[in-house]
């Protein structure tokens, strides 16, 4: 081996570990590994939405009732 090499060897295994723990670390934050984070509703107003087009389509709400409820929610101007 020459010896010109050997102060080189301890630099790259010192480079490989805090690469290794950088690449964990990210993983762990974007959630390629580990725990999941919670599914996070698409809309605040979306389950209030599901429930008046089930209540529509049950025929619990006439067009116009309808219609008018998801402008409010929606937050639309008629």
């Amino acid at each position: 081996m020459h010896p010109h090499l050997w102060p080189v060897f301890p630099v790259f295994w010192g480079l490989f570990w805090v690469a290794l723990v950088a690449l964990t670390v990210t993983a762990r934050r974007k959630g390629w590994w580990g725990r999941r984070p919670a599914a996070v509703p698409e809309r605040p107003t979306a389950s209030a939405e599901q429930i008046l087009a089930e209540r529509y389509a049950r025929g619990e709400l006439g067009d116009d009732e309808f219609f008018e409820k998801m402008s409010v929610l929606k937050g639309a101007t008629t």
